[in-house]
């Protein structure tokens, strides 16, 4: 266990001397602290489509207040054809505009619906970003956690290598079977092939990091311990389930829907078109204006269709935002029982590794003494992996509910605010 720590702040100072070394340096891929890291991660992949999603709303916004385009008519009659049996010198040309008028509250109730819908994708993009912020504090966590279970694998690796030189001894000096050394030796062949597995599980938690962050290169070290800097501070504070990101983005979403309804109503109502123009008669002296309405029937179509699908929509969202309430408050009682809970656990934990490391020290001065088989030092080293797991399970489920308590309230792992 000692040489774990002693491995674990070796990693924690290159990593800070990875912080503050030039650009340039070889250090230059290792991960930053994680609020660097988040702060650097604002170009990343994922919150630029985030930030596009919100462009494009706005710019349906601005083309929600756009007035119908009038269009521009010329009509040609009686300038060709037959003049025997039409009229002669009967020709006209008449220039017309027709401008269409939208009546109902359209245009209003599209504007609305617009803003609505740029409000909502803002909303998204902050429940984004805190879902972003949360699954990069894990994807650091998960880097971090292969680089513990390195350190642990290689003192399995280091106390089975040491049972079976003992082994060994003691085979040679004929006081244990050979069976006894084959064993030591599969023991110690397992822990080589976990060690194996763990370096490759961290190569895949570093790369994924970098992907997540949108780093071109992936990186090859951690700055800091995320889990022990959570962990020592205190949980956040006091959080209002109503005012998460999720909970507000379901308010927003079904504000929407309810400004979709009332477009969708809106146009049931006809639209007229004005109509202006100037007629030219051939044997007149000066222009004749030409004036008209265009109405529509509303007698086969009006918008039943679309309006009983925007309100079965907006029922959908009402439906959707009540869920998102009590998820949030369960979600907040749940996060403040499971710290407690884990809290808890974390010092079961270290109690059970202080007595797996006795009882470990004790069997390996027996076996080395000749007072007990192999299998009991065997066991007991067992325990001792096993207890020093149990401290890395803790660690994690700590780490994992502070991170969901700090979704909630809206910030980041470390306490910064997600916008």
């Amino acid at each position: 266990m000692n040489g774990y720590i002693g491995r674990a702040r070796m990693m924690a100072l290159a990593g800070t001397l990875a912080a503050l070394c030039p650009a340039g340096a070889s250090w230059a891929q290792t991960a930053p602290p994680f609020p660097e890291l988040l702060r650097r991660a604002r170009d990343a992949p994922r919150v630029a489509a985030l930030d596009a999603d919100v462009a494009q709303a706005r710019g349906h916004a601005e083309q929600a207040r756009a007035r119908p385009n009038p269009s521009i008519n010329l009509y040609g009659e009686n300038f060709a054809g037959d003049l025997r049996t039409n009229a002669r010198d009967q020709q006209q040309t008449t220039f017309q505009i027709d401008q269409p008028i939208e009546l109902g509250g359209k245009r209003a109730a599209r504007i609305a619906a617009g803003d609505a819908a740029v409000a909502a994708a803002s909303a998204r993009g902050v429940e984004g970003r805190s879902a972003f912020a949360t699954e990069l504090a894990r994807a650091y966590a998960a880097a971090e956690i292969a680089d513990r279970r390195i350190a642990l694998a290689e003192d399995e690796v280091e106390e089975a290598t040491d049972v079976l030189k003992v082994a060994r001894a003691l085979v040679a000096a004929g006081k244990e079977a050979r069976l006894r050394q084959v064993q030591a030796e599969t023991e110690l062949h397992t822990m080589e092939s976990d060690l194996e597995i763990a370096h490759a599980q961290r190569v895949g938690a570093l790369a994924r990091l970098a992907a997540l962050a949108g780093s071109p290169t992936p990186y090859t070290g951690l700055a800091e311990s995320l889990i022990d800097r959570v962990i020592a501070q205190p949980p956040s504070g006091p959080v209002d389930p109503r005012q998460s990101a999720t909970v507000r983005l379901a308010m927003a979403e079904r504000e929407a829907a309810a400004q979709a309804v009332t477009v969708q109503r809106r146009h049931a109502t006809p639209d007229i078109t004005a109509q202006l123009g100037v007629r030219q008669l051939r044997v007149a002296r000066g222009p004749a204006i030409v004036a008209g309405v265009t109405i529509p029937l509303p007698v086969f179509d009006r918008n039943r269709g679309n309006i009983a699908a925007a309100q079965a929509e907006l029922q959908g969202r009402e439906a959707r935002a009540a869920a998102a309430r009590l998820e949030a408050e369960a979600g907040a009682r749940s996060a403040l029982a499971l710290i407690a809970a884990t809290d808890a656990r974390g010092v079961a934990a270290r109690r059970t590794l202080a007595t797996a490391e006795e009882a470990y020290r004790l069997a390996r001065l027996a076996y080395e003494a000749g007072k007990a088989p192999l299998s009991e030092l065997l066991s007991a080293r067992h325990n001792l992996g096993a207890a020093r797991g149990v401290i890395l399970d803790a660690d994690i489920a700590r780490f994992d509910a502070r991170a969901s308590l700090a979704r909630l309230a809206g910030l980041s792992i470390t306490g910064e605010p997600v916008q």
